[in-house]
């Protein structure tokens, strides 16, 4: 059995360009859905977010027009309380990698907010990159990336393909014009090789021991992605 770290954000809110607060947290189904396929394959989950914090879901990701209709989110809300790890999080700046097979980041706007520029999570994915730990990371997740740098001032990740919410998306979601900044444009800045999918179809890329899902769609297929390399 595989030990899995998820690091969710703990932002409740993403500052817009004119300083007002959009609220957010994380997004339910990439946390429910590779939550799922990971523990129903036998491996066991611990959550951790900066401070401890207890994690915020985005209400936006609970409702029926984001879930498929009203059952299916009723099914979300419920398999979401059942995770009792949300409940008992580890303070991410103790966190040991070593101790764990595999790191997963969730997105939501939330990692935008916090994750984006967070030293104890860039020195973490630094760490097991180095260390050769898999690394499975979905939607707004990697704008954790950006915090990954190393001592000369580059990104660990640079050169990396990956997959990560788009501008297309940001833009059909309504929040771009709005935003601070987008994260494909910064991750492209950081050197990194964004791979854009269709919009809202699953996208996943696999480079060395980064993996990483474009949307929320992803997220069942990143988690299985995960699974083959745990195999």
């Amino acid at each position: 059995m595989a030990q899995i770290l998820f690091v969710i954000t703990a932002a409740d809110h993403w500052t817009l360009a004119d300083g007002t607060e959009h609220p957010t947290g994380f997004w339910a189904e990439e946390v429910v859905a590779p939550y799922r396929a990971l523990t129903e394959a036998g491996h066991g989950i611990t959550v951790a977010t900066p401070g401890a914090a207890l994690p915020t879901v985005d209400e936006a990701s609970l409702t029926p027009q984001s879930t498929g209709g009203p059952d299916r989110a009723a099914a979300t809300r419920s398999a979401l309380e059942a995770i009792t790890e949300l409940r008992h999080p580890l303070p991410l700046e103790k966190v040991d990698p070593d101790g764990f097979d595999a790191l997963f980041y969730p997105g939501g706007h939330g990692p935008m907010e916090d994750l984006a520029t967070d030293p104890a999570s860039g020195a973490l994915l630094t760490r097991a990159l180095d260390a050769g730990t898999p690394l499975a990371v979905v939607c707004h997740g990697p704008a954790a990336l950006l915090a990954a740098t190393r001592p000369d001032g580059t990104n660990a990740f640079a050169g990396y393909r990956v997959a990560a919410f788009t501008n297309t998306e940001e833009t059909q979601a309504g929040l771009a014009q709005g935003a601070p900044w987008l994260l494909q444009d910064r991750l492209t800045e950081a050197g990194l090789q964004v791979r854009e999918g269709e919009p809202w179809a699953p996208n996943v890329v696999a480079d060395r021991t980064l993996l990483t899902g474009q949307n929320p769609a992803s997220s069942t297929p990143l988690a299985e992605e995960l699974l083959t390399h745990l195999s």
